[in-house]
Order: C-alpha cells, then structure tokens, then sequence
C-alpha cells in the first residue's frame, strides 16, 4: 500500500483544515489507518484512528471535539477534519495503514506511511 497525503497549509488559530490520504494498492478497505504527527523536536505522537468499514474511530484527548477522521473505501481515501484549530497543532501529519481489525494509538503497529503533509497555525 502506498498512500499520499495532502491537504494541509497555514491557517490561522480557530481555522480549518481538512486533510486528505489516498491510498493505492489492493484491499484498502481491509486496512485500519490512522493520522499522527510530529511536531519540530517531539516524537510522532497518535493523532486519530478509523476500522476499516468507519464503524469505530478513535483519537487523541488533545484533539477530541475538534478533529473527526473518516473514509471512503470507494476512493481508497481517509480524512482527516480538523476545525478550531491551535498553534499546538503545527506539526507535519502523516497517515498510516495497519493490515488489522483492531484500532492501536501506537505508530508502530502501523507498517504503511505517507510522506506528510504540514500544518501550520498560526496565533
């Protein structure tokens, strides 16, 4: 599987942003994927995650209520919606595949990566 993100720019704070990551290859209906980020001199850390028929998602603390992921298998594409957004959200935002059915926060259940895309807010 190989993905493509895109979508992200520079917003001001209280802004949107909608990311997107298609995806290419077989079965990507099959694929848990998720979004992280990495922020200048932090870690990746797990931003949100969606089952492969978008039944069930999850995501971080710092980005419930504001961010909502979603996809649509017929594109072989996830979303990601990001509205009010902070100056804490700056980061590069990846996405990411796992061949499974259960969601995981951690990136290293994830073997496919996009290249990243970044988002820049500004106060």
């Amino acid at each position: 599987v190989q993905l493509q993100a895109s979508g992200g720019g520079l917003v001001q704070a209280g802004g949107s942003l909608r990311l997107s990551c298609v995806a290419s290859g077989r079965s990507f209906g099959n694929y848990v994927m998720g979004w992280f980020r990495q922020a200048p001199g932090k870690g990746r850390e797990f931003v949100s995650a969606i089952s492969w028929n978008g039944g069930s998602t999850n995501a971080a603390d710092s980005v419930k209520g504001r961010f909502t992921i979603s996809r649509d298998n017929a594109k072989n594409t996830v979303y990601l919606q990001m509205n009010s957004l902070k100056p804490e959200d700056t980061a590069v935002y990846y996405c990411a595949a796992r061949s499974a059915t259960v969601l995981s926060t951690s990136r290293y259940q994830y073997r496919y990566w996009g290249q990243g895309t970044q988002v820049t807010v500004s106060s």
